[in-house]
């Protein structure tokens, strides 16, 4: 692979979490940095404060190891997938921002925070989740059915603006009878990964 290192032989690496997709921290690596990354499968950066080879881990126990390894357009930085041994901070977050390293479903991800918020405020007057929600796990499986039974109806329909409405419709109260049950679209994610082969 060919590397463009700048004045001070390094080049920039940015690292991603291989799972969630989520940047990582960002780090820098000269020639010998990257060689014992390829080599030992543990991200290993140059430190420039420390001013030696530094992998990521070696006193915490938290490694980076790799998992894939591409140049940009340019040839002059890194984007390096890992799967973290823990956090990768040094400050305990799972990022160099002070995030978790959580998964990210995109505005479903939205949808179930907001369905949380809204269920933890228990505002039944101004708020359809909660209202449904104050009536037991019953009526939010009984609402899914109903869901369900709509978009099958619409699916041997012609209307695709109906179909994709109680879609739509169906998979908002699925998330709401996931967290009536505790369980998020994390723990579907790992069962279906479960059954991949």
């Amino acid at each position: 692979m060919k590397i463009k290192y700048d004045n001070n032989g390094l080049v920039p690496a940015i690292i991603q979490d291989a799972t969630t997709k989520n940047v990582l921290m960002l780090g820098y690596m000269n020639e010998e940095a990257y060689k014992k990354t390829i080599e030992t499968k543990k991200v290993t950066f140059f430190s420039r404060s420390k001013q030696r080879l530094w992998t990521k881990g070696e006193e915490s126990g938290n490694f980076l190891n790799l998992v894939g390894l591409k140049n940009d357009c340019d040839n002059d930085s890194l984007l390096i997938q890992v799967n973290p041994a823990g956090p990768t901070c040094h400050k305990g977050t799972g990022n160099c921002w002070g995030e978790d390293n959580t998964p990210n479903y995109g505005f479903f991800s939205t949808l179930e925070a907001i369905i949380a918020e809204r269920v933890a405020n228990k505002d039944t007057a101004k708020s359809y989740v909660a209202s449904l929600f104050s009536k037991g796990i019953n009526k939010v499986a009984q609402k899914v059915g109903e869901e369900a039974v709509e978009t099958v109806i619409e699916a041997m329909d012609n209307n695709d603006e109906l179909f994709l409405y109680e879609s739509a419709d169906l998979l908002f109260h699925y998330l709401m009878l996931l967290q009536a049950k505790g369980f998020t679209l994390k723990d579907i994610e790992a069962e279906l990964k479960g059954r991949h082969k």
